[in-house]
């Protein structure tokens, strides 16, 4: 009634040859995102300067 240890832990699958498109398509998504995230953060720095001087001249 022993049990066997090699069947108790789950065996990762070899990935499938389609994985490096996907690898592909993922680092395309992940540099879009990322640069639009970083023309985001460029915009909002660029905002609080331009309110500033609005403020300044009333």
């Amino acid at each position: 009634m022993s049990r066997d240890p090699a069947s108790d832990s789950p065996k990762k699958p070899a990935p499938p040859p389609r994985d490096a498109a996907r690898e592909d398509r993922l680092k395309a998504a992940l540099k879009a995102n990322m640069a639009r995230r970083k023309g985001q953060v460029r915009a909002r720095a660029a905002k609080p300067a331009d309110a500033d001087e609005k403020h300044e001249g009333e």
